[in-house]
């Protein structure tokens, strides 16, 4: 560490370049044990009142001059930051400072004492700290004077990243992250050669620590970066073990996007008379963030999330879901559906993870589906759009969601998709945030097509055309083409783009749920009625037509989009079999075919899957559909063995629960005929046999 005069110049420039090459290409890896750890639910109450008797040292934006942020004069240059750090704060992008910034750079610069900045996600926190850090570093001095530590191994490459970008024109400042997952051995030769600015994950800085290889003993300024999420994550006795090795007359910062009353705890019993900085209101979600929430049945969600991504074309987001194997199932179903999408959770090997990271930040993928301890660290500032597949039971887990779009003054949406079992938990959560869910019905299919083909309309509009380059094809399809009017040549551009989404949206199901739902349920009901009449006249197929039988239904999310993507996916040859009628049914398909291809298609069929489930296509004309007893395997009351039984000696090949009359009529004969004879029923509940009312 000590290092001749002459000596260290060169050494620094050399260090400073293999620093900022290892930042660049070291690969992003994970820290297991934080990651295992952060699966558990956050736990932690949304307080409202945090330092009792401490209400003078609470700074607020709006009272510290918020209105200012918009004015001319209110620039980076007029914060006391050194010319150094405030070119590259330029060259960055930097103008205007943000309401967290324009209150706690000065105060760092000019002030000592302890600092808890409240700010939401993506309000520029990271600059609001690291700017002055790396102004009151003492280049120097080849020892950590700032330690910096972070949840994440990624948003501790993140903010690492950011300081090296602002000490960009700083000579001899070396800024080091640490963290699990990655080559130890590597952060030990960079620690060897001397860093100031030392950014960390909690679990690899211990190791370090034990092993001798980091001092703190010349740290004078530390801090807690998204110190909610370290909490929820169980990193609280990491903390307080790391501040046992660093002086006690320390600085300490601690910034958050929500203040629970365990990091209030935290910051009583470390910190000494903070002064807080709040940028808005306490705990409360982003201004630039819209709330909507969409009411659907919890088994319509899937469905509601690609009307959702269909009624928005140029959709850029995440998708929130709370467990691993829901992240993977839903990623996987949109993959399958043809949408632009990926999946992040903590099962991923981390080759895959880095990968699915780095096409979201290019824009590779649109849809990013993730678990909330995954997707920590992920810092994209443009997104449109945070959809949460699942509500969390926590508010600061969805301020958290929500913040991750709406960020750097533009505007996002947050949206949730709930079923009626849910509307309790999402009204907790307005009161916490202090925001109101704006509520939507979800897209209709009309009005998705609608907005699909204003969206081509954009499309054509600013496409870049080569002129130079399609000259010389222009000829030869003007030549092929003459024979079509200009609307048949636009009829047919639509139909190239669009034959899919129709087909797929052909008699799709109204999914919402509303506040007349219960009136609109009891029209339904009365309307199923009167067509359950007509439930016989299903199998009767038109004429010159064969009626066929597949065993998938709208439960099983089968509309006539699927099948005819199935029937011409599993056809050969250029003649494409004709579809007629199609009766939708929970359980169940009823399609009409040429009879000519009848068996055709039902051979294609049978070579086909979906979803995992095996297709049973057969000819409808001699079953009855009309009865009650088309059951769905699996579907009957819970203990109802001999409705298991049933289905264990159900005819092979055909779908399960399907009868026909005689058989129907022979069930209820054996069914009365064991009433009569009063055979004894089991009580599993009390291991007796009761008849009619008497033990035995």
């Amino acid at each position: 560490m000590n290092q001749e005069p002459e000596d260290t110049a060169t050494d620094t420039d050399r260090d400073g370049a293999a620093a900022a090459e290892e930042l660049q290409h070291t690969e992003i890896q994970e820290n297991t044990s934080a990651i295992l750890a952060a699966e558990a639910e956050a736990v932690a109450d949304v307080e409202a009142n945090v330092y009792d008797g401490h209400n003078a040292q609470v700074m607020i934006a709006e009272e510290s001059g918020q209105e200012k942020a918009d004015e001319p004069d209110d620039e980076f240059d007029t914060l006391g930051i050194e010319p150094a750090l405030l070119k590259a704060v330029k060259e960055l992008g930097f103008v205007h400072p943000m309401p967290i910034q324009r209150m706690v750079i000065p105060h760092l610069l000019h002030k000592e004492g302890d600092v808890v900045g409240l700010a939401q996600t993506g309000t520029g926190k990271t600059a609001a700290f690291g700017i002055p850090v790396l102004q009151r570093t003492d280049a120097s001095r080849a020892v950590p004077q700032s330690l910096i530590i972070a949840p994440t191994r990624e948003l501790c490459l993140q903010i690492a990243g950011d300081l090296a970008d602002f000490a960009k024109y700083v000579d001899g400042v070396r800024i080091l992250p640490v963290y699990g997952g990655s080559s130890i051995e590597s952060q030990i030769r960079s620690l060897r050669k001397g860093v100031q600015v030392v950014v960390a994950t909690p679990g690899r800085l211990i190791d370090l620590i034990k092993r001798g290889e980091v001092k703190l003993d010349q740290v004078g300024t530390v801090i807690l970066d998204e110190a909610d999420e370290m909490l929820n994550m169980g990193f609280l006795d990491d903390i307080k073990e790391i501040l046992t090795h660093v002086p006690a007359e320390r600085k300490m910062l601690m910034f958050s996007a929500t203040m629970p009353k365990e990091i209030a705890g935290i910051a009583r019993q470390f910190m000494r008379d903070p002064v807080e900085f709040v940028a808005g209101v306490r705990n409360e979600g982003s201004k630039n963030v819209r709330h909507i929430y969409y009411l659907v049945k919890a088994h319509d969600k899937y469905l509601a999330l690609k009307r959702i991504a269909d009624n928005n074309p140029n959709i850029y987001g995440i998708v929130f879901c709370r467990t691993r194997k829901e992240t993977q199932e839903v990623a996987d179903r949109l993959i399958n559906d043809g949408y632009n999408a990926d999946c992040l959770h903590g099962d991923l090997s981390q080759a895959q993870r880095d990968l699915a990271m780095k096409k979201f930040r290019d824009h590779v993928t649109q849809l990013l589906v993730a678990t909330d301890v995954a997707a920590r660290g992920l810092d994209v500032d443009d997104l449109s759009h945070v959809v949460n597949y699942g509500l969390p039971d926590d508010a600061a887990v969805y301020t958290h969601r929500s913040g991750r779009t709406g960020r750097a003054n533009k505007t996002g949406v947050s949206i949730a998709i709930i079923h009626s079992r849910e509307r309790n938990k999402l009204a907790l959560i307005e009161k916490k945030i202090g925001k109101t869910f704006e509520y939507k019905k979800v897209p209709s299919p009309e009005h998705i097509i609608e907005k699909q083909l204003y969206n081509l309309a954009d499309r054509l509009e600013r496409v870049e055309v080569n002129e130079a380059e399609i000259a010389k094809y222009l000829p030869g399809v003007r030549k092929k083409l003459e024979w079509l009017s200009e609307e048949d040549l636009l009829k047919r551009l639509l139909s190239l783009e669009f034959n899919r989404l129709l087909a797929y949206y052909q008699d799709m199901p109204d999914i919402d749920l509303n506040d007349e739902s219960k009136k609109k349920r009891k029209e339904r009901d009365e309307l199923g009625k009167a067509a359950s009449k007509k439930d016989k006249d299903r199998r009767v197929a038109e004429t010159g037509y064969e009626r066929i039988m597949l065993n998938v239904g709208k439960a099983d999310g089968f509309f006539p989009g699927n099948l005819m993507e199935i029937v011409n996916r599993n056809t050969a040859g250029p003649h494409k079999p004709e579809i007629g009628r199609i009766d939708l049914l929970p359980g169940y398909t009823l399609f009409d075919v040429k009879k000519e291809d009848a068996q055709q298609v039902i051979a294609a069929l049978r070579n086909a899957e979906f979803f995992g489930v095996r297709l049973r296509p057969e000819v409808a004309s001699d079953r009855d559909y009309s009865s009650d007893s088309r059951k769905r395997k699996g579907k009957g009351k819970k203990g109802d063995k001999k409705s298991k039984k049933d289905d264990r000696d159900a005819t092979p090949g055909r779908f399960d629960g399907i009868i026909t009359k005689a058989e129907l009529r022979e069930k209820k004969s054996k069914k009365k005929d064991k009433k009569a004879a009063g055979k004894p029923k089991y009580a599993g509940n009390y291991d007796v046999f009761i008849k009619k009312g008497k033990k035995k």
